[in-house]
C-alpha cells in the first residue's frame, strides 16, 4: 500500500476511535441508562432531602428542578465529550486528549479518589439501611432485642460484605449485572409516588396550600443553600462517560442514556418531594420542623405518615436497592478510571491487564476493592469525605464544560458526532453554576477542600516518582500516532531543517514530514548565508543567490515529492549560532540535522555544539545513496542499558508507524555469559519497553554476543533504517561517541540518530 493511503487510513482511524477499546462494548441504551440511574437515583435524595426541606422548605422542589437545570447543561457537556471520545475513564479522558499526560493523571487521581469515597458512602448507605431492617425484623419477633445491630462493627462487616459482593460480579460480568437492584427502587420509588397522589387527590385543595406556605422558609439565602447541599443528588449521569468505552454505538446511546437517567431521575425526585410536602405531614406539622427532627429519614416519616407502616417499608426498600445500585455503578466507574490510567502507564501496568477467561480487568476491580474497604475501616470522617468527593466531582463537571470548549474551538463542531446545543452558553453557564456551587461546598466544609488538597499532594508525588516518564513516553507514542491530539491541545510542532546540499532536500523533508503530525505539524526549511568580508551594500553576494538556489531546488524537491515546507533564509558568519538563534525564536520542537561526511571533524563538532544548547529534540540523518523515507520497510532500534531517549524514541517510532512502517525490531545485546534466566528477564523488559512506545508488534531480539558493535552492523544490514540514541556526557552535553561513529561509518541502511532535549 502506498504511504500516502496508509497516512488517509490512519488519520480517518484516529478521528473516528481516538483510543483503543480495550473492553468489548456490551452496553447498549438500557445497559447505559442503568449505569446513569443506578447511581443517581435514590441516594442522594433520601439523603439530602431532608437538609434541603429543613433549609427552605417546601422551596426544596424548586432547588431540585434548577439543579436538575444545571445537571443537564452538564450531562450534554459529557454527552458531547464522551461521544467524541468513546473511551472508558470520563473526565481522565477528556483531561488527556485536551490538555496534556500531567494534568490527565491530576484529574484522573482526584476523580478515582471521589468515585472511591462515592462507594464507601453509598456501601455505609446500605449497611445502615439494612441493619435498621433487620433489627426491626429481630424486635418484632423477639422483645427485648438480645442483640443489637446497630454498632460500628456489624456496619462495617456489612458494607465490606457488599463491596466485596459486586466487586466478584464485576469480576464475573464485564458490567456486574446487578440491574435487578436499579429498576427495582425505580418500581418502589414509583409505588410510592402514585399512592402519594392518590393520597393528594382526596386531599382538601386548602390543607395542600397551607403545607406549601411559606414556599421559601429561609428566603433566598436558604434556597441556594438548598442547592449546594443537594446538586449531588443528581451525580451519576458522569458515570457513563467513566464507561464509554463499553458502550455500543456511544455517539448515539452516551447523550441519550445521560439524559434518559437524569429525565427518570428528575421524575421520580420532583414528584416525590412534592408529595412529602403535602400529603407527608401530618396534622399540626411542618416540613421544615419535621425535617429537623428526622433528617436522614424525612421520605420514611413522609411515608408512614401516608401509607402506615407499609409506607415506611417501602422506602426503608426503596433506600437499601438505591444504595446497593449506586454502589455498583460506582464501583464500576471507580475501576474503570484505574484500567485507563494503568494503560496509559499512570497507574502500575498489571491494573491495565484484562483477564482471557473473564474478559474483565481483574486487577484493576480488585485494587479499587481494596481501596474501598480500607477506606471503610480506616477513614474517621466520612461527612467529609462525602463533601470531599461532592467538591471534587464538581470541579471535574466544570472541567468537563472547559474541555467541550477547548475541543470545539479547535476542531469545529464537524469533530463532535454528538454537539450540545446553545455553544457556548450552556458550557459557560454550567460550568460557572458548578464552579459556584463547588466554591459553596469548600466554604460550608472546609475539611473538604483540605482532603481534596492532601490527596492531590499525594497523587503529584507519586506522579514524578513512579509514573512521569513511563506516561511521558506513552503520551508521546499516542501523540505520533493518533495527530489529532496535537490539534486537540492547542500544538502546532515545528521541526527545523537547516539545508546545505540541496541533493540531500527530499529525504531531509520527507523525514522532516513523517516527525511533523500531518495538517498540524508545520516543516520550515533553514538556509543561513554566510556573509563575506568585502560584503558591499546594494551588492547581493553569491551566497546569497546561491541559497536561494538552494532553497529554490529543496523546495522544488519537496513539491515533487507531494510535501509542502516553508522557507527561511538568513545571514549569519556563524552558521551554528543561527541555528540555535532560529531554533530559539521559533520554539522548534524538533531539530533535524543532516550528516554526510561523518569523517569531517567540524561537521560533528558544530552538530554537538547545537545539540547542548538548543531546546529542541534534535535528530541527526544519515541517508545512504537513493535513500528514500518511502522506501523504509524495515526498522532496527538497538537498545542499551540506560534510558534517556525513550520519549523522543517513541514519537519517532510513533510517526514511523503512522506512515506505514512494516517492521519495528528492538534489540539488546548481552555478554556471552549471560544465564538463560536473565535473557528471558530482559526480553519481558524489552517487549515492555517497546510496549510503552507504542510498538506493541514489534519484533523483540535478546542475543548473546561480545562484539556487540559488529552484531549490530551486521543486523543493519537486514533493515532500512537505524534508529540509534546518541551519548550523553551530563544533562547539557552530547557527543557523537566513538561507537556510534563505527555504526554510522560501517552501515549503509539509513541511520538516524536522536538526542532529546535537556
Amino acid at each position: 500500500m502506498p504511504h500516502d493511503a496508509k497516512r488517509s487510513n490512519a488519520l480517518r482511524k484516529s478521528i473516528s476511535d481516538t483510543g483503543k477499546n480495550i473492553l468489548p462494548r456490551s452496553l447498549g441504551l438500557f445497559g447505559t441508562t442503568s449505569v446513569g440511574v443506578g447511581a443517581i437515583v435514590g441516594g442522594g435524595v433520601l439523603a439530602m432531602s431532608g437538609v434541603a426541606f429543613v433549609a427552605t422548605g417546601p422551596g426544596a422542589v424548586a432547588a431540585f428542578a434548577l439543579n436538575g437545570v444545571i445537571a443537564v447543561l452538564t450531562a450534554l457537556s459529557f454527552a458531547e465529550m464522551a461521544a467524541a471520545f468513546p473511551e472508558s475513564g470520563g473526565t481522565y479522558t477528556f483531561a488527556k486528549k485536551v490538555l496534556s499526560a500531567p494534568a490527565a493523571f491530576m484529574v484522573g487521581w482526584v476523580v478515582w479518589f471521589a468515585s472511591i469515597v462515592a462507594t464507601v458512602l453509598y456501601a455505609l448507605g446500605f449497611a445502615f439501611y439494612a441493619a435498621t431492617a433487620i433489627e426491626i425484623i429481630i424486635a418484632s419477633v423477639h422483645r427485648p432485642i438480645p442483640f443489637s445491630i446497630m454498632t460500628r462493627g456489624s456496619i462495617l462487616f456489612l458494607a465490606a460484605a457488599a463491596t466485596i459482593g459486586y466487586s466478584l460480579s464485576l469480576i464475573r460480568k464485564s458490567n456486574g449485572g446487578g440491574q435487578w437492584a436499579t429498576w427495582g427502587k425505580i418500581a418502589v420509588f414509583a409505588v410510592i409516588i402514585i399512592a402519594g397522589f392518590w393520597r393528594l387527590s382526596n386531599t382538601p385543595f386548602a390543607s395542600i396550600d397551607a403545607h406549601l406556605h411559606p414556599f421559601f422558609a429561609n428566603g433566598t439565602k436558604g434556597f441556594f443553600l438548598a442547592m449546594g447541599y443537594t446538586f449531588i443528588a443528581l451525580q451519576g449521569f458522569d458515570l457513563i462517560a467513566a464507561v464509554a468505552g463499553e458502550i455500543k454505538n456511544p455517539a448515539k446511546n452516551v447523550p441519550l442514556g445521560m439524559l434518559l437517567s437524569l429525565g427518570i431521575a428528575l421524575a421520580i425526585y420532583l414528584p416525590l418531594l412534592f408529595v412529602v410536602s403535602t400529603v407527608g405531614i401530618g396534622p399540626g406539622q411542618d416540613i421544615v420542623g419535621l425535617s429537623q427532627n428526622n433528617p436522614e429519614t424525612i421520605i420514611a416519616v413522609a411515608a408512614r405518615n401516608y401509607l402506615g407502616t407499609f409506607g415506611f417499608w417501602l422506602v426503608l426498600v426503596a433506600a437499601i436497592l438505591a444504595m446497593l445500585s449506586a454502589l455498583r455503578a460506582n464501583l464500576l466507574a471507580a475501576s474503570r478510571i484505574s484500567l485507563t490510567m494503568a494503560r496509559d502507564r499512570s497507574f502500575p501496568r498489571q491494573f491495565g491487564r484484562i483477564s482471557r477467561s473473564k474478559n474483565t480487568p481483574i486487577h484493576a476491580i480488585i485494587l479499587t476493592m481494596i481501596m474501598v474497604t480500607v477506606i471503610l475501616f480506616m477513614i474517621p470522617d466520612v461527612a467529609a469525605a462525602g463533601a470531599a468527593a461532592s467538591l471534587i466531582f464538581l470541579v471535574s463537571f466544570a472541567l468537563a464544560h472547559w474541555t467541550a470548549i477547548l475541543t470545539k474551538i479547535r476542531t469545529g463542531s464537524k469533530f463532535m458526532p454528538f454537539s450540545a446545543p446553545w455553544f457556548p452558553a450552556t458550557q459557560v453557564v454550567g460550568g460557572t453554576a458548578c464552579i459556584g456551587l463547588a466554591i459553596f461546598q469548600g466554604i460550608q466544609v472546609p475539611s473538604a477542600g483540605l482532603i481534596g488538597v492532601v490527596w492531590l499532594g499525594v497523587g503529584i508525588v507519586l506522579y514524578l516518582i513512579f509514573f512521569a516518564q513511563r506516561t511521558g513516553i506513552v503520551d508521546a507514542s499516542t501523540s505520533a500516532i493518533d495527530p489529532q491530539l496535537h490539534l486537540l491541545r492547542g500544538r502546532s510542532p515545528l521541526v527545523l531543517v537547516p539545508i546545505v546540499n540541496p541533493t540531500n532536500a527530499e529525504f531531509m523533508v520527507s523525514v522532516a514530514t513523517a516527525m511533523a503530525p500531518p495538517s498540524i505539524g508545520r516543516v520550515l526549511l533553514l538556509s543561513v548565508v554566510k556573509p563575506p568580508d568585502n560584503w558591499q551594500p546594494g551588492n547581493p553576494p553569491p551566497q546569497l543567490i546561491n541559497a536561494q538556489s538552494v532553497l529554490e531546488e529543496a523546495l522544488t524537491a519537496s513539491f515533487v515529492g507531494g510535501l509542502a515546507p516553508q522557507a527561511l533564509i538568513t545571514v549569519s558568519p556563524q552558521p551554528w549560532l543561527e541555528i540555535i538563534r532560529v531554533a530559539s525564536i521559533h520554539r522548534c520542537e524538533s531539530l533535524l540535522l543532516g550528516l554526510s561526511d561523518l569523517n569531517e571533524k567540524n561537521a560533528t563538532s558544530e552538530i554537538e555544539k547545537i545539540m547542548s544548547r538548543v531546546d529542541s529534540d534534535v535528530v541527526v540523518l544519515r541517508a545512504a545513496d537513493e535513500w528514500k523515507m518511502s522506501s523504509v520497510k524495515k526498522v532496527l532500534v538497538p537498545v542499551g542499558g540506560g534510558g534517556g531517549q525513550d520519549r523522543l524514541r517513541a514519537r519517532l517510532l510513533g510517526s514511523l508507524q503512522y506512515m506505514g512502517i512494516d517492521q519495528i525490531s528492538f534489540l539488546r545485546l548481552l555478554p556471552e555469559t549471560t544465564s538463560d534466566d536473565s535473557i528471558q528477564t530482559t526480553h519481558k523488559r524489552l517487549k515492555r519497553l517497546a510496549e510503552d512506545e507504542g510498538a506493541e508488534n514489534a519484533e523483540i531480539i535478546v542475543a548473546r554476543n561480545n562484539r556487540p558493535v559488529d552484531e549490530i552492523i551486521r543486523r543493519a544490514a537486514e533493515n532500512d533504517l537505524l534508529i540509534l540514541g546518541l551519548q550523553r556526557l551530563g544533562r547539557r552535553r552530547k557527543v557523537f561517541g566513538d561507537v556510534v561513529l563505527k555504526i554510522a561509518r560501517d552501515t549503509t541502511c539509513g541511520l538516524i540518530l536522536i538526542n532529546r532535549k535537556g
